[in-house]
């Protein structure tokens, strides 16, 4: 893991929990920062009238349950 965080990658045991990506660590750090706040605004002020697809996790898996 430390070397994984001085070469800029997402370690290996956050990526068997965490969503798929390629981007180096610091892109992912900041990715994943406008996910949570997203998510936590839809949390906290509703439902939004439109979505960011790629915050969530499966993009198709979302758009299957909400045309169901």
């Amino acid at each position: 893991m430390f070397y994984d965080l001085i070469i800029n990658k997402v370690p290996k045991n956050w990526q068997k929990v965490a969503y798929l990506n390629l981007k180096p660590l610091s892109s992912w750090i900041k990715d994943l920062n406008l996910r949570v706040s997203f998510l936590r605004s839809w949390l906290t002020d509703g439902f939004v009238t439109s979505y960011w697809m790629s915050s969530f996790f499966f993009p198709q898996g979302f758009l299957t349950g909400v045309l169901q």
